[in-house]
């Protein structure tokens, strides 16, 4: 049975919510706006055309909503070169066993494209991810599953038999929606935050080839 692996990007791959934090201290202070205290744990995972207008109220116009959007962005990108990132821990160890197993790998997550590929640069692991299914590829933002979806089908693999790797509920939700197999990451929320995922592990290379495949044919919550 051929199964599909897609990846979350943030708290899964690699851990920016530092960076992420700080790009939204950074355009606040810009905009002179201002952020209420637990934004960024209710925004987590969630595209910025969703919080800009809603979580934040900030504006509900079209055109700024996205000036600022991707002005956060290069914010971040700013944070990121200026601090570095590595990957979570565990995190190579699994996407070399998945290669070396020929099994499919595809990023599915809301953030932004050059994002995704500037830390794919630095950090050396391109090969990994010849597939990615960004913010710009979808319309609507998790918790609806089309970034899922999408991913599944860049990779040629039924919803049903890909198991998608998660850190957020929001992501968590969306997996379900799709009709896939859902493992939630406790990097980002502790593991007894996180809700409905097949399964939750702290880290990626606890899990062997031979429990995916497992997984994917017995679905039962562990």
């Amino acid at each position: 049975m051929k199964i599909g692996v897609i990846f979350d990007w943030d708290g899964v791959v690699i851990d920016s919510s530092s960076h992420h934090e700080e790009s939204w201290e950074r355009l606040a202070k810009e905009e002179g706006r201002v952020l209420p205290a637990d934004h960024f744990k209710k925004g987590f995972g969630m595209k910025n055309e969703k919080i800009i207008p809603g979580l934040l109220g900030w504006t509900s116009d079209v055109d700024e909503i996205q000036r600022m959007s991707l002005r956060k962005e290069a914010l971040y990108r700013e944070v990121v070169e200026e601090r570095g990132i590595e990957p979570l821990p565990g995190v190579v160890n699994f996407l070399e066993m998945l290669y070396q197993a020929e099994i499919p790998c595809v990023v599915g997550s809301s953030t932004h494209r050059l994002n995704i590929e500037t830390i794919l640069d630095v950090m050396g692991v391109n090969k990994y991810f010849p597939l990615i299914v960004s913010a710009e590829d979808v319309s609507h933002g998790k918790p609806d599953p089309e970034v899922f979806l999408v991913a599944a089908a860049k990779i040629e693999v039924e919803p049903k038999n890909c198991i998608v790797f998660e850190d957020a509920q929001v992501g968590i939700n969306a997996g379900l929606a799709g009709g896939m197999k859902v493992v939630a990451l406790s990097t980002t929320h502790p593991a007894e935050e996180l809700h409905g995922a097949h399964r939750t592990v702290s880290r990626l290379d606890v899990l062997s080839v031979e429990e995916l495949q497992s997984l994917v044919i017995d679905p039962r919550v562990k």
